[in-house]
């Protein structure tokens, strides 16, 4: 296997749609302290920059575990277009490269409007395949089927946008 093999770009693409509007929607990821609120336990996960004005250029510092291991992460917000979009890039961390997309579209489905979140990451790492597909990947997995539970808990949909059965 080649050194290109063992670093190779991975994409994570992650999407839950929300029966609550982008007006709603997108103020919550806007306010980085509730990253606490969608982050599985198991990371304990900190915020370790007080306040936080997201904007490009905003760097946020994290404490957490992977593994039991402690890990200091650091990102900078490099991209800032509310209410559509953000990216963060990770500065310093577990990863040799992470480029974090979020989307936010409206979007309509069966007569309910709601909110269509989409997570793209593009990621490297130490360890090949092998870590791929034994920790990382089934990790990130487990991280963002966790998200999607949390954020479809704190948007339901509003008592006034079910459908109706006439």
């Amino acid at each position: 296997m080649s050194l290109a093999g063992l670093f190779k770009e991975r994409v994570l693409t992650a999407e839950v749609w929300l029966p609550r509007p982008r007006a709603e929607v997108f103020p919550f990821f806007a306010d980085a302290a509730n990253l606490n609120a969608i982050t599985p336990p198991w990371l304990s996960f900190t915020i370790v920059t007080p306040q936080v004005d997201m904007r490009p250029g905003a760097i946020i510092d994290y404490s957490l575990r992977i593994r039991g291991f402690p890990i200091s992460w650091r990102t900078l917000i490099t991209a800032w277009e509310p209410p559509l979009r953000f990216i963060d890039e990770q500065v310093r961390g577990p990863y040799l490269q992470w480029i974090h997309e979020h989307t936010f579209n409206d979007e309509v489905r069966d007569g309910v409007p709601g909110t269509l979140c989409r997570d793209h990451v593009r990621y490297k790492h130490i360890g090949g395949p092998i870590a791929q597909s034994l920790l990382v990947g089934p990790d990130l997995q487990k991280v963002f089927a966790h998200r999607t539970k949390r954020l479809l808990e704190i948007f339901p949909a509003a008592p006034s946008a079910q459908p109706k059965n006439n």
